[in-house]
C-alpha cells in the first residue's frame, strides 16, 4: 500500500488548513512506490540505457533516457539577480485586535482567524553559493495567504535603502556585484566599484551607516528585525487613508555577531543561518515576530523634517510609536527547497483591499520590476500557478494559456464583456470585497526631477550613528576602515571620507587615521555627482540640516531584549574523568530554559565520567568551533580538566570565545584550564557580581550560583565593552 505523506511533527493542528492542505495535493512521497516516467509508465531498468548490443551505440528511441537527461538539463532555473541565497519556512499570522478603523484588509480585522504565511530570508548581493555571514542587507519577505488573495510584504532587515529612485537600482546592483572583469569579490561590498558609486551618491549615506553596523551581521534570522522599507497606505471601508510603515519585531531580541567571528563562521559553516532556522523549527523552538505599524494620518504628511515618501529615511519611533498589532510564528520547514524556497515569487505589488501604494519613487519602480523578473526566472506568465505561489482562494479571470499552464479552463469565452457566459467572471463591487485604488488627487506636469524634500542626505545618518552605543560605533568605524581599506583607488577613499565628514567629524577622523589619509575639504554642493546632463549642480546640492532629535533609542541594538537564553547554543568542554554532577547540573538547567547544549570532547565516541558513566559527545574539537556557539562552560573532574588543558584546540576555543565577547563559565576545579588561556591574565583579580556581568567570565565551586549567573550572562548575549581593552590574539 502506498504511504501517506506525513505531516511535519512540528506543525500544530491549527496550521493543517488553508495553504498546508492545498500544498498537500502537490506533495509526492516515493516511499513504497514503483518508479515511473513523468507520464506514469512503470520503469523496468533505470540503470542502463538502451543500446544496440551490450557494447553498442545508445539508441535515440530510449525515451526513458531522453526524458531523464532532458529533465536534468533543465532542472535549474536562473537564480535571483539579488536575494539569490535564501532560506524559508511556513507559519501563521494572527492579528491581536480588529484594525478595521484603519484598514479593510480582512486578515487584519479578524482576531479569531489565522492567516498562513511563507517567509523567505536572504542575503542580497551574493550568489546562491555564497556564505550566510557576508556583511550585507538581509531580505525579509512574507507572503500572507489571505482569504482575499495573497499579500506580499517584501522588506529587509533595515528600514531604509541606498537609493531614492528605482531608476538607480540597476546601477547600485552592478556596482556592488563582483567586478565584471574578474568576477571578484563574491558577496562583498569591499571593493572599488561599490564605493566609487556610493561616494558619488550622498543619498546613500544613511543606508551605509546601517550596512556598516552590526545589523549587517545578524546572529540569526530569528534574531533580526524586518521592515517594509516603503511607506504604504491603509485604507478603511469608508475610503479614509492613513500612511503606514511596517515593522517586524523578533521576540528573541535583535542580536549580532562580531565581524571577525562572521568571517570565521563563513569558513566553518557557510550555511550557519540556514541551519539555525531549520534546526530551531525542527526542535519545536518556533521563531516569533510581532507585526508593528507606524500610522501617520494624511493630515500629517508634511509635518516632519523629512519626506515620509523618501525610502532613504525612517520615521523615528520617538515621533511615531510602533503599535504591535499581531504575531507571526514560523512552525514548519519546507518539504522541498527547490519547489518552495527557490520557486516562491514575492511581489511588492501583491496587495489586498485595504492596503495600497504611495508615490515613493523606489516603490513605484519595484511594482514593474517584480513581475518582469518572475516572467524570466520562473518560465512565463503562469508562475502564480506554482503550488507555493497559489493563493488559498479560487482564481477566476480571462487570462489563458502560456508556458506551463496548469489550469484547465472550461467554457467558450476568455474575454469581457461577454453575453455568451453572462459576463462571467463578474467584477466585484468595492463594498463586496473588490479592490479599488485609493482616490488620490494628482495634478502635475510630467517631469524627470526629484523633490527638494528628498535632498537632506545626512541628518538621519548622523542620528543613526549618534544613537549607537560606544561598541556599536567602534564596529561601524572598523567596518568602514576595513571596506575602504580594500579599495585600491585613493581618490575613491578620499571622496568617501568627505561624505563621512558630513555625518560626523570624529567618525571621518577615525576612518581617515586607519587609512592614513587626510579628510579632503569638499563643499557640500560638490558631493553629489548624480545629476542630469542638463542639470545645474546647485539645484541638486545635498542639504545637511541639524535634526531635532539627537538620538533614537530604537536604532541601537544595545537596548534589545536580554531576558532569555532560548535557542542559544552552549558548548561544554569535557573529557574522560569529567565530574558528572558538575556537567549534568549545568547542562540540565540550560536545556530546561530552552538552550541547545553540545558536549565537545577531544574525540568522538564515548567519554567515561568520574562516576564511570558513559557520555556521548556531540562534537570533537576537530569538527567544532567556538564561533558556532554563544557561550562556553568547562566542568570539573581532575582528569577531564587535565585533558582539556592539554588540548591546544580547547584553549584556542576559549581564547576565541573571549575575543568574541561571549559568556564563559568554569567549575572552580577547572580554573587551571582558564589559567592556561591568554585572556585569563587580563581579568580583574577580584570578582564581584558586577564584575562578572561586565566581563562575562565566572568561576565558582557553587554549581547553583554558577548556573544562575551563567544563564544571566548568556541572556546578555555579548560583553562588547571588553572588546577593546581586552583584545587578545586568537
Amino acid at each position: 500500500m502506498a504511504k501517506q505523506n506525513p505531516k511535519s511533527k512540528t506543525a500544530p493542528v491549527q496550521q493543517q488548513t488553508g495553504k498546508t492542505d492545498q500544498l498537500e495535493n502537490f506533495v509526492a512521497d516515493a516511499a513504497g512506490q514503483f518508479m515511473t516516467t513523468n507520464h506514469g509508465v512503470k520503469i523496468n531498468d533505470d540503470q542502463n540505457s538502451l543500446k544496440a548490443g551490450e557494447r553498442g551505440a545508445t539508441l535515440l528511441e530510449d525515451f526513458i533516457l531522453r526524458e531523464k537527461i532532458t529533465h536534468f538539463d533543465h532542472e535549474r532555473i536562473p537564480e535571483r539577480i539579488v536575494h539569490a541565497r535564501g532560506s524559508a519556512a511556513h507559519g501563521v499570522f494572527k492579528v491581536y485586535e480588529d484594525m478595521s478603523e484603519l484598514t479593510r484588509a480582512a486578515f487584519l480585522c479578524d482576531p479569531g482567524s489565522e492567516t498562513p504565511v511563507f517567509v523567505r530570508f536572504s542575503t542580497v548581493a551574493g550568489s546562491r553559493g555564497s556564505t550566510d555571514l557576508a556583511r550585507d542587507v538581509r531580505g525579509f519577505a512574507v507572503k500572507f495567504y489571505t482569504q482575499e488573495g495573497n499579500f506580499d510584504l517584501v522588506g529587509n532587515n533595515m528600514p531604509v535603502f541606498f537609493i531614492q529612485d528605482a531608476i538607480k537600482f540597476p546601477d547600485l546592483i552592478h556596482a556592488v556585484k563582483p567586478e565584471p572583469d574578474n568576477e571578484m569579490p563574491q558577496a562583498a561590498s569591499a571593493h572599488d566599484t561599490f564605493w566609487d558609486f556610493i561616494s558619488q551618491l550622498p543619498e546613500s549615506a544613511h543606508m551605509i551607516m546601517w550596512a556598516m553596523s552590526d545589523r549587517a551581521l545578524p546572529r540569526s534570522y530569528r534574531m533580526m528585525e524586518g521592515f517594509g522599507v516603503h511607506t504604504f497606505r491603509f485604507v478603511n471601508a469608508k475610503g479614509e487613508s492613513n500612511f503606514v510603515k511596517f515593522h517586524w519585531k523578533p521576540l528573541l531580541g535583535v542580536h549580532a555577531v562580531a565581524w571577525d567571528e562572521a568571517q570565521n563562521i563563513s569558513g566553518k559553516d557557510p550555511d550557519f543561518h540556514r541551519r539555525d532556522l531549520w534546526d530551531a523549527i525542527e526542535a519545536g523552538a518556533f521563531p516569533e515576530w510581532e507585526l508593528g505599524v507606524q500610522i501617520v494620518p494624511e493630515s500629517d504628511e508634511f509635518k516632519f523634517e523629512f519626506d515620509i515618501l523618501d525610502p532613504t529615511k525612517l520615521i523615528p519611533e520617538e515621533l511615531v510609536p510602533v503599535q504591535r498589532i499581531g504575531k507571526m510564528t514560523l512552525n514548519r520547514n519546507p518539504d522541498n527547497f527547490f519547489a518552495e524556497t527557490e520557486q516562491v515569487a514575492f511581489h511588492v505589488g501583491h496587495v489586498v483591499p485595504g492596503i495600497d501604494f504611495t508615490n515613493d519613487p523606489l516603490l513605484q519602480g519595484r511594482l514593474f520590476s517584480y513581475t518582469d523578473t518572475q516572467l524570466i526566472r520562473l518560465g512565463g506568465p503562469n508562475f502564480h500557478e506554482i503550488p507555493i505561489n497559489r493563493p488559498v482562494v479560487p482564481v477566476h479571470n480571462n487570462q489563458r494559456d502560456g508556458y506551463m499552464r496548469q489550469t484547465i479552463n472550461r467554457g467558450k469565452t476568455s474575454y469581457g464583456p461577454n453575453a455568451i457566459a453572462g459576463n462571467d467572471p463578474a467584477q466585484v463591487k468595492a463594498a463586496d470585497g473588490g479592490f479599488t485604488s485609493y482616490n488620490e488627487r494628482i495634478d502635475a506636469k510630467k517631469i524627470r526631477a526629484r523633490s527638494r524634500s528628498f535632498f537632506d542626505h545626512f541628518s538621519q545618518a548622523r542620528l543613526f550613528f549618534n544613537s549607537q552605543s560606544d561598541p556599536e560605533k567602534n564596529h561601524i568605524i572598523d567596518a568602514l576602515s576595513f571596506e575602504l581599506g580594500k579599495v585600491k583607488a585613493v581618490p575613491i577613499r578620499e571622496r568617501m571620507l568627505a561624505v563621512l565628514a558630513n555625518i560626523d567629524k570624529s567618525l571621518a577622523g577615525e576612518v581617515a587615521f586607519a587609512l592614513g589619509l587626510h579628510i579632503p575639504d569638499v563643499p557640500l554642493a560638490e558631493l553629489n555627482n548624480s545629476i542630469p546632463a542638463d542639470g545645474k549642480r546647485e539645484d541638486y546640492a545635498s542639504a545637511n540640516p541639524e535634526g531635532s532629535l539627537a538620538t533614537s533609542e530604537a536604532l541601537s541594538m544595545a537596548g534589545t531584549i536580554k531576558d532569555t537564553i532560548k535557542t542559544r547554543k552552549i558548548a561544554i568542554l569535557a573529557a574522560d574523568g569529567v565530574d558528572e554532577k558538575s556537567l549534568s547540573k549545568v547542562k540540565d538547567a540550560l536545556v530546561a530554559d530552552g538552550a541547545v547544549v553540545h558536549i565537545i570532547a577531544p574525540k568522538l565516541g564515548e567519554i567515561i565520567s568520574k562516576g564511570d558513566k558513559k557520555i556521548v559527545p556531540d562534537e570533537s574539537f576537530l569538527t567544532a568551533a567556538s564561533v558556532l556557539y554563544d557561550a562556553v562552560y568547562v566542568p570539573g573532574g581532575t582528569n577531564s580538566v587535565a585533558a582539556v588543558e592539554a588540548e591546544a584546540n580547547a584553549l584556542h576555543f576559549l581564547n576565541e570565545a573571549f575575543k568574541h565577547c561571549k559568556a564563559i563559565a568554569a567549575d572552580e576545579e577547572a580554573v587551571q584550564v582558564l589559567e592556561s588561556t591568554y585572556f585569563y591574565k587580563k581579568l580583574p583579580a577580584e570578582y564581584s557580581r558586577e564584575t562578572v556581568l561586565r566581563e562575562g567570565v565566572i568561576v565558582s565551586a557553587d554549581v547553583e550560583e554558577l548556573t544562575a549567573l551563567f544563564k544571566e550572562m548568556i541572556a546578555l548575549h555579548r560583553f562588547w565593552d571588553r572588546e577593546n581593552p581586552r583584545k587578545i590574539p586568537a
